[in-house]
């Protein structure tokens, strides 16, 4: 009970002075809340309900509703026809992108060293490919943006950004870990700068990163590797003073964290605090209006409320959607989107990243110099371990899982998360790594061709069987590769022979990046969830670009399985001799 209640007093302590930065709530009756959000949604004029909520107005929105209520006056039951709805937008406002100018980075330029390393002449020449998909996917805000932000959904930043592509217009936070990765393996390191400055921008102005660059994410976070890019950029750059800079706003964002997404549950007579996604806002998603309402249909208010809830929780998470964040009445996963429960559950992946993030505040404040902070930190990091293996991690299973609060367990089904503490290297027992391995081979998500499944549920959601995303991979491929044994280290290679691979092939047939790939066909994209498959694909181009500046040396452009099969152990000898 005594150490309980020390515990309890040094988290206080080191909190205490922190200040709560509850973001606000966006406060647009056009785009966020309203009746044209709704009519102009429920009428299904576009696609992609993302499309409305990115349109620019042409006048104030005063002047906007005032016309919107005087035309929906003159209707029956105040609703307006689809016809006169698309007059109404034809005149009010512009089509989305308007808010960009045109912008390639300065800092781009032909031929980057880590090319030299790619042996296999069709990758290499892949990658110059990729390489050239930087200044397609860059963006810079119009001053109008921050002169008359009342008329844009965009959210000004300082400095321009390299987006995800498709629908994903802006900025958007996890994504640009993989991205920034890869921009300073393309040497375009004042771009990389530049992105780091505006989520430091974003963090001083909201407490924290918001989802994306849109005011209808103001409410909502993703995994926060904030912390993670600036430890790539001083990697690259040594900058001592811009560490020294950014640290600040590291330390808020951390803050926010803990104020407003950690929660303290009991095992085995001990408290531990772990954290969790969780958004307080009931009500629709604005870029995914029809689909929230639609699936909330015949549930008390009560229930819809929680629903909506739970589902911006899951697009915090960025594994939108997923079975994973299922949880019916009685705590089983065996739902639908509708039992959605993500604020419920406890992730293995979310800890171990806070834990990383901990590890790497405290390494920050050693190389500048205030030692007492950084034990502060390594202390957060000591609890945060404790809290991880007494409540996610399995012995016997040898993994790390999802706790539900609600029913007081764990989820046993596969996820690439359940290895995130290897990647985070947040575990105490080195053996834990290794059971890891095993546990990953006798998984069943090792016999597909081409990539990891981000389960092994085929549940019609994205972030489901039989969908591959790029950063899970690269987190996977990552950890595996820091494990000390020879087996590890190849299992880690011939993942990474499978995911270049599949997207190579992909970009032979499509000419294209896809921000996810289907682990059954070669070079097929992936599909499910909310939105046609998009293209581009910022993360993807960064995992692609790590992974061949990593393996350049021994992967081939050719077939997966004979390279396993037949060249591998040739390959690992060159690999481990070069590492």
């Amino acid at each position: 009970m005594q150490n309980l209640m020390l515990f309890c007093f040094s988290f206080v302590v080191f909190f205490a002075c922190a200040r709560s930065a509850i973001p606000p709530p966006c406060d647009s009756e056009i785009y966020c809340t309203g009746p044209i959000l709704h009519q102009v949604q429920t009428a299904k004029l576009f696609n992609d309900d993302k499309y409305f909520v990115d349109m620019k107005l042409r006048e104030t929105p005063d002047v906007v509703l005032s016309a919107f209520h005087n035309l929906s006056r003159e209707s029956p039951n105040m609703t307006v026809p689809p016809a006169e709805l698309q007059q109404f937008l034809s005149t009010y406002f512009e089509k989305p992108g308007t808010e960009f100018e045109t912008w390639t980075p300065p800092d781009w330029h032909d031929n980057p060293k880590f090319l030299g390393g790619i042996a296999d002449k069709e990758l290499r020449s892949w990658a110059e490919k990729i390489h050239q998909l930087w200044k397609s996917l860059g963006r810079k805000i119009r001053p109008s943006v921050k002169d008359h932000p009342e008329l844009y959904s965009q959210i000004y930043t300082p400095h321009p950004v390299v987006v995800p592509g498709g629908r994903f217009r802006e900025l958007y936070y996890w994504d640009s870990y993989w991205v920034i990765n890869g921009l300073l393996l393309s040497e375009m390191t004042d771009t990389a700068y530049g992105m780091i400055q505006n989520f430091l921008y974003l963090v001083n102005r909201y407490g924290f990163v918001p989802n994306g660059g849109r005011i209808y994410y103001e409410r909502r976070s993703q995994p926060p590797f904030l912390t993670l890019m600036v430890q790539s950029y001083y990697q690259a750059t040594k900058d001592k003073e811009f560490l020294r800079a950014a640290l600040p706003g590291l330390e808020q964002e951390y803050q926010f964290w803990m104020l407003n997404h950690s929660v303290a549950v009991m095992v085995n007579e001990v408290l531990h605090v772990l954290n969790r996604y969780h958004v307080k806002v009931g009500l629709p998603r604005p870029e995914s209006y029809t689909d929230d309402l639609e699936l909330a249909e015949g549930l008390t208010d009560e229930r819809k409320q929680q629903l909506w809830m739970d589902l911006k929780a899951g697009a915090e998470s960025g594994w939108d959607f997923t079975s994973r964040w299922y949880s019916d009445s009685d705590g089983h996963t065996n739902g639908t989107l509708g039992s959605t429960r993500t604020s419920q559950i406890l992730p293995t992946d979310l800890n171990a990243l806070m834990c990383l993030n901990e590890k790497t505040l405290a390494l920050f404040h050693r190389i500048l110099g205030d030692g007492d902070s950084a034990a502060r930190y390594e202390e957060a990091a000591a609890r945060r371990l404790q809290a991880i293996e007494s409540v996610l991690w399995d012995a016997e299973r040898g993994a790390w899982f999802d706790f539900n609060m609600a029913t007081h367990s764990k989820n046993f089904e596969f996820f690439p998360s359940n290895l995130a503490p290897v990647w985070a290297q947040c575990y105490s027992q080195p053996e834990m790594g290794e059971k890891a391995v095993q546990y990953l081979k006798r998984s069943g998500a090792l016999q597909f061709p081409n990539g990891v499944p981000t389960s092994l549920r085929e549940s019609g959601q994205q972030w489901d069987y039989p969908n591959a995303w790029p950063p899970l991979q690269h987190m996977l491929i990552e950890g595996l590769s820091k494990l000390p044994s020879k087996e590890a280290k190849e299992l880690a290679l011939d993942l990474a022979q499978r995911w270049i691979k599949t997207n190579w092939l992909a970009y032979e047939k499509y000419d294209a990046m896809f921000e996810k790939y289907d682990v059954n066909g070669d070079g097929k994209p992936g599909g499910g969830g909310e939105y046609e498959v998009q293209l581009g694909f910022g993360w993807t181009n960064g995992v692609a670009l790590q992974l061949l500046d990593q393996y350049g040396a021994t992967l081939t452009s050719g077939s997966g399985r004979v390279f396993s099969c037949l060249l591998l152990p040739l390959v690992i000898s060159a690999a481990l001799m070069l590492q």
